[in-house]
């Protein structure tokens, strides 16, 4: 028999979120993760925004996963007190080019159920008074959530349900061998190998390369990730009152653009850009050569900030399949027994909306493997 009947690779916040749910009627469960603590990467790099669903393609894993694990988030922090903050976001059109744009972008979001209002300039003003406006799209249902609050929940979850997270071990291979897997561990230069008849790759920046390792082409099936560096730079505090809420610009190219989001020290921030790595290297620092044409951005929305309002803060890194210049791409999540590989279980790509979704991933993971 297995060592374990689950192994989840990752313990980022939709690794956690998986074990948590399968947890409880799997307790034969550990979660593999090679950082010092959970959620180091990708999910702790973020502007914790809780997304209504608003931009994702209609009938996508991204716009109903979205749209179910927003409404689960919510419940979640009120029954489990989860820190957040219901702030409403404004999608502010900044000429008459991008007015026009607005109703495409309710079309959309009425189509993954997502209800929002179209305000006119004088409406938008009442609203948010300083930021540059022809009009804007007021969305109820965004908010923000605290990602650590959220891990601790799911992985204290995991532990009361008798499952192990087991920090500082690097997935070195896994292989299927008579009908189980078997992962090969490096612990701090110490080999283990730990056996499972489920595993579940939420390996984030690296879940590419656990694909790769159980056999699949990832070239072929252009499954490699693109590694996209979003930075931020926060607002000095004189002028940290300009806005009382999430303001997006109309979104352009790979991303939704540079934003405004409140930190929970009270600072508004302003971020991600998008920034295509050449490499996989973690660099997490801000580049202070970043500050004009960042400020440039912000004032696409904020015409008030100056260069010398704003300085380097923190960086994030998202695991893309989208290339750069090519459409936006979807989850991928799949259960690889039609490749051979029954009881594993792929979920690479999961950038924006992952966060939101990762309490609707969890329950999907669990409906492909056991229903």
């Amino acid at each position: 028999m297995a060592d374990f009947e689950i192994a989840v690779i990752g313990a980022g916040v939709v690794g956690l979120a998986v074990a948590a749910r399968l947890s409880e009627k799997h307790p034969r469960i550990v979660v593999l993760e090679k950082n010092e603590k959970y959620g180091m990467e990708t999910s702790s790099r973020n502007s914790e925004v809780i997304h209504a669903g608003i931009y994702y393609e209609p009938g996508s894993l991204k716009a109903r996963l979205c749209v179910e694990g927003r409404n689960e988030l919510y419940a979640l922090c009120k029954k489990h007190d989860i820190t957040y903050r219901p702030l409403t976001k404004l999608i502010t059109a900044t000429n008459q080019t991008e007015l026009t744009k607005l109703e495409n972008i309710r079309q959309n979001a009425g189509k993954n159920g997502v209800e929002l209002q179209l305000l006119d300039k004088s409406s938008t003003l009442k609203k948010e008074p300083n930021i540059r406006t022809e009009g804007s799209l007021f969305s109820p249902s965004t908010g923000v959530i605290s990602v650590h609050d959220l891990m601790d929940f799911f992985f204290h979850s995991v532990q009361s349900n008798r499952g192990i997270v087991q920090h500082r071990c690097q997935v070195a291979d896994v292989r299927y061998v008579n009908g189980e897997y078997e992962i090969a561990l490096d612990e701090g230069g110490t080999q283990s190998v730990v056996s499972a008849a489920i595993v579940i790759n939420a390996a984030g920046l690296g879940s590419d390369l656990i694909a790769q390792k159980i056999g699949i082409d990832i070239d072929k099936e252009n499954l490699r990730l693109s590694y996209v560096k979003g930075s931020y730079f926060a607002v000095t505090s004189s002028k940290a009152n300009l806005v009382s809420r999430l303001v997006y610009p109309v979104p352009v190219n790979e991303g939704l653009g540079v934003h405004a989001l409140m930190d929970w020290g009270g600072r508004l921030k302003f971020g991600p850009d998008v920034e295509y790595l050449d490499d996989r290297s973690l660099d997490y620092s801000v580049r202070e050569e970043k500050r004009h044409a960042f400020a440039e951005s912000i004032r696409r929305i904020l015409p008030q900030i100056e260069d010398e309002d704003i300085s380097p803060d923190m960086s994030g890194i998202r695991p893309k399949l989208q290339k750069k210049g090519q459409p936006a791409r979807d989850f991928i999540i799949a259960h690889e027994k039609d490749r051979g590989l029954p009881g594993f279980v792929n979920l690479i790509g999961i950038e924006s909306p992952g966060l939101t979704a990762s309490p609707a991933i969890a329950k999907y993971v669990e409906r492909i493997l056991f229903s």
